[in-house]
């Protein structure tokens, strides 16, 4: 007779790994590397500093 199998533990276990899955793609798809984020940080940078030395002062 084989060892009885917990249905529950199994179930989690494929959620957990469906989850795992869907993360990876997820990572790939929106991840973006160090430089990106810097390159963007300072690109709203520049474009908030333009839009500062446009302002009329009231």
């Amino acid at each position: 007779m084989s060892a009885p199998i917990n249905l529950n533990k199994v179930k989690k276990e494929r959620n957990r790994a469906s989850r795992k899955a869907r993360a990876d793609e997820n990572a790939v798809a929106f991840g973006q590397t160090k430089a990106q984020k810097e390159a963007l940080q300072e690109r709203a940078a520049l474009i908030k500093r333009n839009l500062e030395a446009h302002k009329r002062e009231t």
